[in-house]
C-alpha cells in the first residue's frame, strides 16, 4: 500500500477528494473516490439531495450514506444461492468452517501511523522477514531479540508473544492469513492488518472440528451473497467510473476497501 503526496487534488466530476497538499494512502484514495461515485448517483437518481455537500476528509453525511445504500438496494442484483452451490462451498473450503482452531503465535508489528513512509515501513519489514525466514536449526533465536527490538506492539518485550490465538481473538484479515494454511514457522509473506505490516511466525497449531453442513448452512449461504455483493458492487462502479470524470486516482490498480 503505498503512500504518496499527490501533486494535484485528486477529483471526480469536478468533485475534490481531499484537502490541497493531504498525505493520503491508494488505498484510501480509491475509497473515497468510490464513495463518491455513489454518492452522486445518488443525486442522480433522486435518492439525495443535489444540494447534498461533499467533503474533502473521506466523511459523508447521514442523508448520503441512507441514499448509497438504497441506491445499491436498487442497482445490484444479488442472487440467492442454491442449496447446491452452498454445498459446493462448504465441501471446497472445510478449513473455513471448522471452529476451534488456535495457533501459538509471536510477531513483530510495524505500525503505519499517519505521516509514516509507508513504502520505507514496508522495506523494514520485508528485510526481517528475510532475516527470520534464513534462521537455521541450531542458530540463536532472532526473532524474540528482533521483537523487543523493532516491533510496535507491546508483545515485544516479551519476544513478541502473543500466546495462543483463536480466529475470534484476531482482526479478520489477521487471523484469515493465520489460519489460511496449517504450516508451522515464520509465515512466508508480511501479514497485512490495520494495525500495521506483521511479521509473524507460528511455533504451534491445534485444528478445531468441522461440523456438519447443516448447522453452517446459513452461514455459507451468507457468505455466498456477500461473494455476489462484492462482484455486482465492482461491476457497478466501474460503470459509473467509466461514465465520469476521474483525476488523480487509478480506480483500477487495485480492490477498494468498499469491495473487500
Amino acid at each position: 500500500m503505498d503512500t504518496m503526496l499527490h501533486p494535484a487534488v485528486a477529483r471526480v466530476n469536478g468533485v475534490p477528494l481531499h484537502a490541497a497538499g493531504e498525505m493520503l494512502d491508494d488505498d484510501s484514495l480509491r475509497q473515497r473516490a468510490c464513495t463518491e461515485l455513489l454518492r452522486q448517483a445518488a443525486i442522480q437518481a433522486g435518492l439525495l439531495a443535489a444540494d447534498d455537500a461533499a467533503s474533502v476528509d473521506g466523511s459523508t453525511s447521514e442523508a448520503a450514506s441512507a441514499a448509497i445504500e438504497a441506491l445499491l438496494a436498487t442497482q445490484l442484483e444479488v442472487p440467492e444461492p442454491s442449496d447446491e452451490a452452498c454445498r459446493r462451498h462448504f465441501d471446497a473450503h472445510p478449513a473455513r468452517w471448522r471452529s476451534g482452531d488456535r495457533a501459538r503465535v509471536r510477531h513483530v508489528l510495524f505500525a503505519v501511523t499517519p505521516g509514516v513512509d509507508v513504502r520505507k515501513l514496508r522495506d523494514r519489514a520485508e528485510a526481517l522477514l528475510l532475516e527470520v525466514r534464513c534462521h537455521r536449526e541450531g542458530e540463536a533465536d532472532r526473532f524474540a531479540p528482533r521483537a523487543a527490538e523493532l516491533s510496535n506492539c507491546p508483545s515485544g518485550a516479551q519476544g513478541g508473544e502473543l500466546g495462543w490465538l483463536r480466529r475470534e481473538d484476531c482482526a479478520p484479515e489477521f487471523a484469515r492469513e493465520l489460519f489460511a494454511g496449517t504450516e508451522i514457522g515464520v509465515l512466508p509473506r508480511l501479514v497485512h492488518s490495520r494495525f500495521g505490516l506483521h511479521v509473524v511466525e507460528v511455533l504451534a497449531r491445534e485444528a478445531g472440528h468441522t461440523p456438519d453442513f447443516e448447522a453452517v448452512r446459513g452461514a455459507v449461504a451468507l457468505a455466498l451473497r456477500q461473494q455476489s455483493f462484492v462482484s455486482a458492487l465492482r461491476q457497478y462502479l466501474q460503470l459509473l467510473a467509466g461514465e465520469a470524470e476521474v483525476v488523480g486516482v487509478a480506480l483500477d490498480a487495485a480492490d477498494t476497501p468498499l469491495v473487500q
